[in-house]
């Protein structure tokens, strides 16, 4: 994968998480995803240290297949961005090998400064190009 289309990859996928309107939303999807991919996001530290507390040794977050990809991403997008508060943006940072690449990316205040949020994500692609896996895991 060339440069420019790893940076095209990880534009597009960051890119998704912002999308308002949901039909775009959606034919993003299942452009970027195969049709049984799955996310999976290591939750916050917050989130871990509540279902310890409820005596879950592990918390993991999953959505698997296109309707819960699309919720995932709308959840995240009504949450974070729809308000106006927040936008995502890549770190530029993009790596492959074989099959997987991984980058990060950030959450920043619409109107600039330095990020809220942080994450490192981990894509494996199938041999269409398209995300099988995406594991999320929160840096800050």
């Amino acid at each position: 994968m060339a440069d420019t289309d790893l940076k095209n990859l990880t534009d597009r996928y960051v890119a998704v998480w912002s999308e308002p309107d949901p039909e775009r939303r959606r034919a993003a999807i299942r452009e970027l995803w195969s049709p049984d991919a799955v996310h999976i996001l290591q939750p916050p530290q917050e989130m871990r240290q509540a279902a310890e507390g409820l005596g879950f040794d592990r918390l993991v977050l999953e959505a698997r297949g296109y309707d819960a990809l699309e919720l995932r991403v709308t959840r995240a997008y009504e949450e974070f961005v729809a308000p106006g508060a927040f936008v995502f943006r890549s770190r530029g940072d993009a790596e492959r090998l074989h099959d997987v690449v991984k980058f990060r990316w950030e959450m920043v205040a619409r109107g600039g400064g330095d990020a809220s949020g942080i994450g490192l994500e981990i894509l494996m692609l199938g041999a269409d190009g398209r995300i099988v896996s995406d594991y999320q895991f929160i840096e800050g």
